[in-house]
């Protein structure tokens, strides 16, 4: 059996711990996204607040939820803040109309790399026009996205 030296063996746990801890924290940020199907009625996509709520309540809500609808050509990911508003943007990259991902607080072109913020907000181009955003009235239970 060959012997590892102290420095070596030091080295290897320390990349090693690094990417185990990287790799569960990709693993958490994507179990995280939570995908719905809404109802469109008139001009508004309806979403529940309870699509925020995680399965164990001790563990407080979700930072966004991703709506879709088979009559929207792209996804609605909509936002909720600490002091419970809301912002709803639609997934459309504006500079050449990819479907976005979202990563935590911001929203990522697979094509061309530009981001955006969860305010809609170009952060890195190309892209060089911000998101569009949906006005949103709520009331105790559901979430109204205007989609007029």
């Amino acid at each position: 059996m060959k012997k590892m030296d102290r420095n070596h063996f030091i080295k290897t746990c320390g990349v090693s711990c690094l990417g185990l801890i990287a790799g569960a924290s990709f693993l958490e940020s994507c179990a995280g996204v939570q995908y719905v199907n809404a109802p469109i009625r008139d001009t508004f996509l309806e979403l529940p607040l309870s699509e925020f709520q995680l399965p164990n309540e001790s563990q407080g809500f979700r930072k966004y939820v991703v709506v879709q609808n088979e009559k929207l050509q792209y996804p609605i990911s909509v936002f909720r803040n600490e002091d419970e508003t809301y912002q709803a943007l639609y997934m459309r990259c504006t500079h050449q109309g990819t479907e976005l991902q979202v990563f935590g607080d911001r929203l990522q072109c697979p094509a061309h790399g530009s981001e955006f913020t969860k305010n809609g907000d170009v952060q890195n181009g190309p892209a060089d026009e911000n998101l569009r955003l949906f006005p949103i009235t709520s009331n105790e239970n559901t979430l109204r996205i205007d989609l007029s």
